[in-house]
């Protein structure tokens, strides 16, 4: 398996995200979690999945010149697309209730890129799912963002808390990519890079 093709590599993890490290220790993978410090803001140009393509490039900057041949690091980063725009962490409670009145009786996507890099290499894949809200009252976003307060949430919602439980109503694609990593394709990814 996986593991095993791995176990001649270094595989770093640059993310604080507790999700993204539990879904590294449900593949069963050895990792070791390295974070530098990245300034994250992209030109106004890029649109959808340009976003994230570029951030998640962007934090594998601070660690290229000191890989090693067998490190692999990953690199990822999530935004909510809707109505034309990216929807990433709210700043406040203000910037919480609006986005998700937004989010109400509404479909959005959810887009995740992944990075990997090598000493000589660079690959990043990315992943759209399609997520429906029923129309929220703004009692249920007011104790949604009280109780689990999401400031650290892209579209200030995470998908496996009570929100999601109550007001999803469909999704299109990968539920794990609006956890925060769509894990088919990492794990389809290390496999093609070791390979």
């Amino acid at each position: 398996m996986l593991k095993e093709k791995l176990k001649n590599y270094n595989l770093i993890l640059a993310s604080a995200s507790p999700r993204r490290q539990q879904f590294f220790k449900d593949l069963d993978l050895d990792f070791q979690i390295q974070l530098k410090p990245v300034v994250e803001e992209y030109p106004e140009r890029l649109r959808h999945f340009e976003i994230t393509d570029y951030l998640a490039q962007l934090k594998s900057l601070p660690f290229k010149d000191n890989l090693k041949d067998k490190d692999i690091l990953v690199t990822s980063d999530t935004i909510v697309w809707h109505n034309e725009k990216a929807l990433g962490k709210p700043r406040d409670k203000d910037e919480a209730f609006k986005t998700l009145q937004s989010l109400s009786n509404a479909t959005h996507e959810v887009i995740t890129s992944v990075c990997f890099t090598t000493k000589t290499s660079e690959k990043t894949v990315s992943a759209v799912t399609k997520v429906t809200f029923k129309a929220l009252t703004e009692k249920e976003i007011h104790y949604y963002i009280d109780t689990f307060k999401p400031y650290d949430k892209a579209g200030a919602y995470g998908i496996q808390e009570w929100i999601g439980l109550i007001a999803i109503t469909k999704i299109e694609g990968s539920y794990y990519n609006v956890v925060g990593l769509p894990v088919h394709l990492v794990y389809d990814t290390l496999l093609e890079i070791v390979n």
